[in-house]
């Protein structure tokens, strides 16, 4: 059963074969959820030419903001962006390409790649900019978009305690955009806070089966930032 085991012990392993010019997934929801490890070797990588798939683009100084600082992204596919100023200079500028796409749809579109549906309609945007240039079709009296499905050639994501085979468990709210994007990355890397042995993750609570990863590694040092910080004056 050796060749089961997925554990890499190097974030260098980890990244094996990532390269400039890549399509890469990366879980989490604001700050929640990320592959924080994952995220900081890229940076240190300085690949360049990426398209970035994400609900949201970190914020300055964390995260995929990182990425920004070293213009290592440069097509963004995400929902949500408000929190990065240095995203809204090279949005505006001209200097990244920018698709932005209703938070559900990118959850569908995700989740349809890895199931290996090509595309989908949706009512969602129709008669909107999201909308502009793409197949539409009313159905039943109701009108729709096509949109196609997303997939990667890599999927950074980070879950909260895996086995050597892979398989996984998130912790709550952090499980948010990281099960759909491990099964629609040709290499998912998972980044947990603890592996066990096979056999000691209850089957009945494992969220992502081990044939959806290729190389887990256990983390260290999780900052776990908050975004926004709300507490009792």
């Amino acid at each position: 059963m050796s060749g089961f085991d997925k554990v890499v012990h190097s974030y260098e392993e980890a990244l094996e074969g990532f390269t400039d010019n890549m399509t890469v997934m990366v879980g989490g929801f604001g700050l929640c959820g990320i592959p924080e490890g994952l995220i900081e070797q890229v940076y240190k990588m300085g690949c360049k030419g990426l398209t970035a798939i994400s609900n949201n683009a970190g914020v300055d100084g964390f995260g995929l903001g990182k990425w920004l600082e070293k213009r290592q992204i440069s097509t963004m596919i995400g929902s949500y962006v408000g929190e990065n100023e240095l995203f809204e200079k090279l949005l505006l500028s001209g200097e990244m390409e920018v698709i932005l796409t209703p938070q559900g749809t990118l959850a569908e579109k995700i989740r349809a790649g890895g199931a290996g549906i090509p595309a989908f309609f949706t009512a969602t945007g129709f008669g909107t900019q999201v909308a502009e240039g793409k197949e539409t079709r009313n159905i039943d009296g109701r009108d729709y978009v096509l949109e196609p499905s997303l997939t990667a050639d890599f999927a950074l994501i980070k879950a909260w305690k895996a086995d050597t085979m892979g398989n996984l468990i998130f912790n709550k709210t952090a499980m948010n955009f990281n099960p759909m994007m491990a099964t629609a990355g040709k290499i998912t890397v998972a980044e947990v806070e603890e592996i066990v042995e096979p056999g000691e993750l209850d089957p009945n609570f494992i969220h992502t089966p081990g044939i959806y990863v290729q190389r887990v590694i256990k983390g260290e040092n999780f900052e776990k930032r908050i975004e926004q910080r709300t507490v009792r004056s």
